[in-house]
């Protein structure tokens, strides 16, 4: 193995919903170890200012809107990507939402559209570029996948049941192309310091934590949330011909939580 190998020099890599967030925090890595971006969101507002937050970053970024449920306008954006940009090397599928909503609460319409966003949206993604990374000879997919894909909680039956499914796609990828020189991976995050849980870590009036970072603090063996930028270094691997050797495999990025049974009450 040589260095190298972890450059991304020359590859083209998409990164759905990648605005901000886990995805943009992703795509910066990418861009570090040398890929050139492109990126999508739902509507102009969110493209905007996702071109201008990696503008502000240094990164050259091409910016696309299209939702990543509608085949069409998948296939039109894979199309004009590779027309204005060029052949997608590198997918990584981020796109997502989560709605928590105890079970007996959730509609079939709320599960069918976490369904529909966060493992309808992968597949569509998915079958749109394999044809062209099957005649290039290459290609590397990697779906942001979940704890929840191993774990279950109350209020996330939707997510969890999208998460599974996408565990499994994952693998079904891999065993479907793999002999294409195509790898699917993906990476299970997990609780990640980001502006939408920013509420759930502020010290308290009384100078306590928030009920849930005590319970994240907790069965977190790094005793920490992880911050967005620490799922660069996994993502530039999977996307690295670092990686040829590794497919079907989800790398969870969690600080130890699946290990851990988490510590004895006092």
């Amino acid at each position: 193995m040589k260095m190298n190998d972890f450059r991304l020099d020359g590859k083209i890599a998409l990164v759905t919903g990648a605005s901000y967030g886990i995805g943009f925090a992703i795509a910066s890595g990418l861009a570090e170890a040398g890929a050139k971006i492109v990126f999508n969101d739902i509507n102009q507002d969110l493209v905007n200012k996702g071109l201008a937050a990696y503008k502000e970053a240094g990164i050259t970024a091409h910016g696309y809107v299209c939702d990543v449920t509608n085949e069409d306008q998948v296939n039109e954006m894979v199309a004009t990507i590779e027309k204005e940009v060029g052949v997608i090397d590198i997918l990584v599928n981020n796109a997502g939402i989560i709605k928590r909503i105890p079970m007996i609460e959730m509609t079939a319409a709320q599960f069918r559209q976490v369904i529909d966003i966060d493992l309808n949206g992968p597949f569509i993604m998915a079958k749109a570029v394999i044809p062209s990374m099957i005649k290039k000879g290459h290609g590397k997919i990697i779906n942001i996948c979940s704890m929840m894909s191993e774990l279950g909680r109350e209020t996330v039956s939707a997510y969890a049941a999208a998460k599974g499914g996408l565990k499994m796609l994952t693998r079904n990828i891999c065993s479907e192309y793999g002999e294409y020189n195509i790898q699917c991976n993906g990476i299970g995050p997990g609780y990640i310091a980001t502006p939408q849980t920013a509420p759930l870590r502020e010290i308290q009036p009384d100078g306590s934590r928030h009920p849930f970072d005590q319970f994240i603090i907790a069965k977190t063996p790094a005793g920490r949330w992880l911050e967005a930028e620490e799922l660069a270094g996994p993502a530039v691997f999977l996307a690295s011909d670092a990686s040829n050797a590794v497919n079907g495999h989800i790398l969870y990025v969690d600080g130890g939580i699946l290990a851990y049974i988490g510590k004895q009450p006092k």
